[in-house]
């Protein structure tokens, strides 16, 4: 029988992170599985009707019909009824925390920075958790986290049983794939950037990141490589980043260092498979998605020897550690002109990337939709 599903879509915005990412795979994919009928989004108490929109602009919201007709009852009659739909339905939410009509449900749980690392989060997101996360996972039927590592870091943390944490990976998507020049030209050179000519790190920029760490490791390496390789840094600014940016905006101004704030969803691939080498020192991270989509496009990539990220890369990535800076830089020139090492990485990475489906995801999550009753 099929089950009707609520999925909360809070995480979808223009600007998507790893996490609104991964919700978008969901929103196109669970209305496709074969055990699924109808799904109904969900986004701070609004019934949404094409979450699609909210990647273009999440406000006004265009509601449901069912929104429409909740909105006409009296707010007793309109609870009523949200909660004997809640019922008759998985509620799912894949952004830590269940809706507040769901009496149970599942939740994703991507990692537990919020709790490990405190001092990067801003003290409302602190805050949040502290109201909703422990009333979230006591109501779940059952709690899916992106990697063993996190579901191991779940257990370890909540005391949570078990059998009531499934590790489910993420997916990686058709656009990320070995390009040839010709192919990533027109897109690199709107950037002033040209193919294979860039070292680059897709994060967002703050402290558990140790992004700062790459950058003094990258102005380590020797000054023709600096010139050959510049680094190239996306992402958005996160928690305590400010003097992360004042050694961004030095390298900067050496010549050695592009910041870019923000790249078109459209365009990231291209960013991608144009890099001589990949770099996500992170040291906590739930699944790691970018080196993933780095070793499907082909670009040899290095990680940190922390949190996930040697699970994730299964041995085709070289392992660092950021905080030895001196070591992480001699790590780095390796990365860039070891041919043999380079050659044994990019098919390495390929055919480990190969391993993570949306389609796989999907079909495990909804699998775990059978676990609530």
């Amino acid at each position: 029988m099929s089950r009707q599903v609520i999925l909360s879509v809070e995480a979808l915005d223009p600007v998507l992170t790893g996490v609104g990412r991964y919700v978008w795979e969901l929103v196109q994919r669970i209305p496709r599985a074969p055990s699924i009928g109808r799904v109904r989004f969900l986004r701070n108490g609004e019934w949404i009707a094409d979450p699609a929109k909210l990647l273009v602009d999440p406000s006004p919201i265009e509601r449901a019909r069912w929104h429409r007709i909740l909105r006409k009852k009296t707010k007793p009659q309109r609870q009523w009824m949200e909660r004997q739909l809640a019922r008759a339905s998985v509620c799912h939410g894949p952004n830590f925390f269940l809706p507040d009509i769901a009496e149970t449900g599942i939740i994703t749980v991507h990692d537990l920075s919020v709790f490990r690392f405190p001092e990067t989060h801003p003290a409302e997101r602190r805050e949040e958790f502290d109201q909703r996360f422990e009333d979230s996972l006591r109501r779940a039927a059952h709690v899916i986290t992106v990697s063993e590592t996190a579901r191991k870091d779940v257990i370890d943390f909540t005391g949570i049983d078990p059998a009531r944490v499934s590790a489910v990976y993420q997916g990686v998507g058709a656009a990320f794939r070995p390009r040839m020049a010709e192919e990533l030209l027109p897109v690199l050179s709107r950037m002033g950037l040209i193919p294979g000519g860039y070292g680059l790190c897709v994060s967002t920029i703050e402290p558990r990141k140790r992004v700062a760490e790459l950058v003094r490791a990258w102005r380590m390496l020797p000054a023709g490589l600096r010139v050959l390789r510049p680094l190239v840094l996306a992402g958005s600014s996160g928690w305590l980043s400010d003097s992360i940016f004042e050694e961004i905006a030095q390298g900067e101004r050496e010549g050695w260092l592009r910041y870019i704030r923000y790249v078109e969803e459209g365009d990231l691939p291209f960013l991608y498979a144009g890099a001589a080498l990949f770099v996500y020192p992170s040291i906590y991270e739930g699944f790691g998605l970018p080196p993933v989509e780095a070793m499907a496009s082909g670009v040899p990539t290095v990680v940190s020897d922390a949190s996930c990220l040697p699970e994730v890369t299964a041995g085709a990535a070289l392992l660092a550690k950021p905080e030895d800076v001196e070591g992480f830089s001699g790590l780095l020139q390796k990365a860039l002109l070891d041919e043999s090492w380079r050659a044994a990485a990019r098919d390495q990475g390929l055919e480990v990337a190969g391993r993570y489906s949306w389609d796989r995801c999907v079909r495990e999550t909804a699998a775990l939709y059978a676990k609530v009753r």
